[in-house]
């Protein structure tokens, strides 16, 4: 039976476990809280609270296994201290044979419109983003230094049920004009589930895949899609001079950065199919 670990195992890494026939694979899951823990054991997942924050916890064991890392970096500064921790750990106990990590789109950063494959060098603009980049680079050193396989997954924007900006378009949170809109991409959760499967089983190591639908479009037409979709007011349009005034420094650092991304490479080596190809198709499979 192979042993499988999911680090992070919020809405993706569940149904990732969930897919994973029990008779073929043993599934390990990490979560922060006993509270979530004891959620996904009531979903019939074996799961452990561990703190990666914490230099004092003793991590469970993942050599020979399987592991899916898709837990968040810290929310500061510019270093994934928490792969670091991991790392290190898995240093003493042994090493996984592949990982599959999660990672994201924007550390190209601003490509100001244009077409995105893997080949782009990462040019991050965000905190945020350059801490994705690190722990890109602490697993390749990783994998390069003899630990085990690795595949990277950059993933675009997510939606899917409970994973539509319902709160924004309720509170009438302002959007520019699809004229100043940047360009943004997008992948439904159950398709990204399936992008994760394959690059565990398919994916060839010390290589990237850009994971998105292959359809960009602008963000103020994907909030107004949304906001038909829902029955919602469509947000109200001001200019990019007031929403460098209104908006918060987050929400600008989204419009400032603009991509279409390539999904070529995904669909080809990891052989995926989309179900959800585009947010028509995937909308009505993205209530709770």
């Amino acid at each position: 039976m192979q042993k499988v670990t999911i680090v992070g195992c919020g809405d993706i890494g569940h149904r990732v476990a969930l897919r994973l026939p029990v008779e073929e694979f043993s599934v390990s899951c990490w979560v922060r809280s006993r509270a979530s823990a004891r959620n996904l054991q009531g979903l019939g997942l074996d799961s452990v609270a561990v703190d990666l924050d914490d230099s004092a916890t003793s991590l469970p064991v993942v050599e020979g296994h399987s592991l899916f890392y898709f837990a968040p970096p810290p929310g500061k500064g510019t270093e994934d201290k928490r792969v670091a921790a991991l790392i290190r750990a898995m240093a003493e106990t042994g090493h996984p044979l592949r990982v599959v990590y999660l990672s994201t789109t924007g550390v190209y950063g601003d490509c100001n419109g244009e077409w995105v494959d893997e080949q782009r060098p990462p040019s991050p603009k965000a905190d945020r983003a350059w801490r994705r980049l690190d722990a890109e680079r602490r697993w390749r050193d990783w994998s390069l230094s003899g630990g085990g396989e690795l595949v990277i997954l950059r993933v675009a924007g997510i939606y899917g049920p409970g994973k539509l900006p319902v709160k924004r378009l309720q509170s009438g949170t302002p959007m520019v004009a699809e004229t100043d809109s940047p360009i943004t991409n997008h992948i439904h959760s159950q398709d990204l589930v399936a992008v994760c499967l394959a690059a565990m089983a398919r994916g060839c190591s010390d290589e990237v895949y850009n994971v998105s639908d292959g359809h960009p479009g602008t963000m103020t037409a994907y909030f107004n899609q949304v906001a038909d979709f829902l029955g919602l007011a469509r947000p109200p349009v001001i200019s990019l001079a007031e929403a460098k005034r209104r908006l918060s420094p987050g929400m600008l650092s989204y419009l400032g950065e603009s991509r279409r991304l390539s999904n070529r490479k995904m669909v080809d080596e990891l052989d995926v199919v989309l179900r959800y190809p585009t947010l028509a198709e995937g909308l009505p499979a993205s209530l709770d």
